[in-house]
């Protein structure tokens, strides 16, 4: 499968894969229309891309005029292939790289003036850490910016609905084995 960036100013520009299979990159068709949901609103906004893998989205989000991403990843491989993805597209200034548990930054409270308007949750599938990752992210909703979106890239059999505080669902959208499921602060 080959990755690029779909528009922005990266536009075109191919993404490499995490050697071997410990990541599952977004297909094309399923992040033009993340892309096409999100629309303009991407332009300024500070991205948390968590098990970020190849760094895809991220990527794209800086492509299309995101002022900053955060790119979360425990393995070194995905580490190593987001720099260098991100050398290739020329965004790294806007970027940067924690090799870190997604779940202990998660845990602790975010350094003052540190929102994300949107965090972008896309782990190994089958094994429930979309769900764990939401409840993280709705026991410190001061991770997301008020008006920002928590968004979960998951294979639609995962999907369960979840008992949070915080975060409610307001959107689901299938694509063939591939669900994003956006969350938002109700009421906000």
């Amino acid at each position: 499968m080959s990755l690029r960036v779909i528009s922005g100013s990266a536009k075109g520009r191919k993404l490499k894969p995490v050697p071997g299979d410990a990541s599952r990159p977004i297909m094309d068709r399923v992040k033009e229309a993340l892309f096409n949901i999100l629309g303009s609103s991407v332009r300024d906004t500070r991205w948390l891309d968590l098990f970020a893998g190849t760094g895809s989205v991220g990527i794209e989000a800086l492509s299309r005029g995101a002022a900053s991403c955060l790119f979360l990843d425990t393995n070194r491989l995905a580490i190593r292939t987001i720099h260098e993805n991100l050398e290739h597209t020329r965004l790294k200034e806007r970027a940067e790289l924690r090799r870190a548990d997604a779940f202990a930054y998660l845990a602790s409270d975010p350094p003052p003036g540190v929102t994300f308007e949107v965090i972008y949750v896309a782990p190994p599938q089958y094994v429930g850490l979309w769900s764990k990752a939401l409840q993280a992210i709705d026991a410190r909703p001061a991770w997301l910016s008020p008006d920002g979106l928590a968004i979960a890239q998951i294979d639609p059999k995962e999907y369960e609905p979840l008992e949070l505080e915080t975060l409610e669902l307001f959107d689901q959208r299938k694509y063939g084995n591939t669900m994003l499921c956006f969350y938002e602060r109700p009421g906000e």
